[in-house]
C-alpha cells in the first residue's frame, strides 16, 4: 500500500471514529483533500488511492495543473477553500465544482453574472468570520442572514456555511456556533475540520472537512 493511501485510510478512519461517537455515519462528512502547492504526482497518487474531492486556494494554481488532470479523471470534483477575489469569478465558475468562500455581497453579483452568462454555477457555502479575525476572510457572523438570503434570492445552490476558526483557541466552540448558525438559517452543510481538528468537527456536525498535511505529508 502506497503512502497516499495509508495516510488516506487514517483520516477516514479518523472520520468513521469521530462520526461513531457522535451517533453519525461517515458517509455524511464529505472529505475534501486540499491539494494546494502538491505536484500532480502527489494529486493523481491520491486519486489511485479513492479520493476524488481535492480543495485549491488560489485559481491561478488550479487554473495551471487541474484542467489536464480533470481530463485524465473525469469523476473528480474540485474545490475553491481560499479566498476568492470578485474578478477571479469567471475563472471559478469554469474550474469549481464547490466554492467555499462567498463572503460578500460583491463576489455573489460577480458569481451570479457568470452563471447566468454561462449557465453553470458551482454549489456554494457561506463563509463566516467565525472569530472576528480582521486578516481572515468571512463575512461577519451578524451579516450571514442577509448573504443567505441574497443567494436564495437569486436561486443559486447553497450548501451551508464554512469557517476556520481562529489557529490558537480551542476549535470545538467555534464549530458549535457555525452549527448555531446554520441551524437558524435552514443550512444542513457545515464545511469546517482541517488536519488538526476535523476530529471535533465532525463530532460537532461537520458534513465536509477540508485536510490538507495530514494527508499530503507524514505527521
Amino acid at each position: 500500500m502506497s503512502d497516499s493511501a495509508d495516510r488516506l485510510r487514517v483520516v477516514r478512519d479518523g472520520i468513521a471514529s469521530a462520526a461513531k461517537h457522535a451517533g453519525r455515519s461517515p458517509n455524511e462528512i464529505e472529505l475534501v483533500a486540499v491539494s494546494k502547492g502538491r505536484s500532480t504526482q502527489e494529486i493523481e497518487e491520491m486519486i489511485a488511492a479513492g479520493q476524488l474531492d481535492f480543495g485549491e486556494n488560489r485559481v491561478q494554481e488550479a487554473e495551471a495543473k487541474w484542467p489536464a488532470l480533470r481530463a485524465s479523471y473525469p469523476d473528480v470534483r474540485l474545490h475553491e477553500v481560499g479566498r476568492l477575489q470578485s474578478n477571479k469569478a469567471s475563472e471559478a465558475v469554469a474550474l469549481f465544482d464547490v466554492v467555499h468562500s462567498l463572503d460578500r455581497m460583491s463576489l455573489l453579483a460577480a458569481l451570479a453574472r457568470e452563471a447566468e452568462k454561462t449557465g453553470r454555477c458551482p454549489d456554494l457555502y457561506v463563509q463566516v468570520n467565525i472569530g472576528a479575525e480582521e486578516q481572515k476572510g468571512g463575512c461577519a457572523i451578524g451579516d450571514v442572514p442577509a448573504l443567505v438570503a441574497a443567494v436564495r434570492e437569486r436561486e443559486l445552490p447553497l450548501l451551508g456555511l464554512m469557517a476556520i476558526p481562529p489557529a490558537n483557541l480551542e476549535p470545538a466552540p467555534f464549530f458549535a456556533l457555525l452549527a448555531k448558525l446554520a441551524a437558524r438559517e435552514g443550512l444542513a452543510g457545515l464545511s469546517m475540520g482541517m488536519s488538526s481538528d476535523y476530529r471535533a468537527a465532525v463530532m460537532l456536525g461537520a458534513t465536509c472537512v477540508r485536510v490538507g498535511s495530514a494527508l499530503f505529508e507524514d505527521e
